[in-house]
C-alpha cells in the first residue's frame, strides 16, 4: 500500500480551519459589541447573525422612539444601521472606526414595527473598508439605506485577544 501526498487537500483543510476561526472571531466580536454598546442596549437591539464582514440585527420600535409626526425617529433607524455597521466592520477582529457615513430613508416605520438591519462588506482593503446596511421592516419594506467607510486600525478588538 502506498501513501500519496495530497497538497490540495491540506490547503483545503487549512482554509476550512481559517474560515471556522474567522466565524468564531466574528461571533465573539458581535456578542461583545452588542453587550458593551450602551446605545444598542438602551434601544433593545438584538443580534440575529454575524460573520466575517457581515451582521444582522433587529429592534422593535416603541412609543419612545417616535418623532413629532408619530413615525420612527430617523436617529433610531440610523443608530440601528450604525450599530450593524460597527459590528460588521470590527468582525474580523481588527479595530475599525468610521470615516464617513450616509443614510437615506425611502419609507417610514412606526411603533410596533420590527426593524431588521443587515450589514454587508462591499470592499475590504488594508486600511479602509466600505459597508452597505439595509434596514427593513418585517414586511420587507426598505426604510433605511446606509453606506459607511471605516479606517481599519492596527490594534485588535479587545475581545479578539481572548482565547
Amino acid at each position: 500500500m502506498r501513501t500519496i501526498a495530497l497538497p490540495f487537500l491540506t490547503k483545503a483543510v487549512g482554509r476550512v480551519g481559517d474560515e471556522e476561526r474567522a466565524q468564531a472571531t466574528a461571533e465573539a466580536v458581535a456578542r461583545w459589541m452588542c453587550r458593551e454598546d450602551r446605545v444598542a442596549r438602551r434601544l433593545g437591539v438584538e443580534l440575529l447573525a454575524s460573520g466575517p464582514g457581515r451582521c444582522r440585527l433587529a429592534l422593535t420600535v416603541d412609543e419612545d422612539m417616535l418623532n413629532a409626526h408619530g413615525l420612527t425617529h430617523g436617529a433610531v433607524t440610523y443608530a440601528l444601521a450604525d450599530i450593524a455597521f460597527a459590528v460588521a466592520s470590527n468582525s474580523r477582529g481588527r479595530s475599525a472606526v468610521a470615516l464617513a457615513t450616509s443614510m437615506s430613508y425611502p419609507a417610514a416605520s412606526g411603533a410596533g414595527d420590527r426593524l431588521l438591519a443587515e450589514a454587508v462588506e462591499e470592499s475590504l482593503g488594508g486600511r479602509t473598508a466600505v459597508y452597505r446596511v439595509e434596514v427593513r421592516r418585517d414586511d420587507g419594506t426598505l426604510v433605511g439605506l446606509f453606506s459607511g467607510t471605516v479606517y481599519r486600525r492596527s490594534d485588535p478588538v479587545p475581545v479578539a485577544e481572548e482565547p
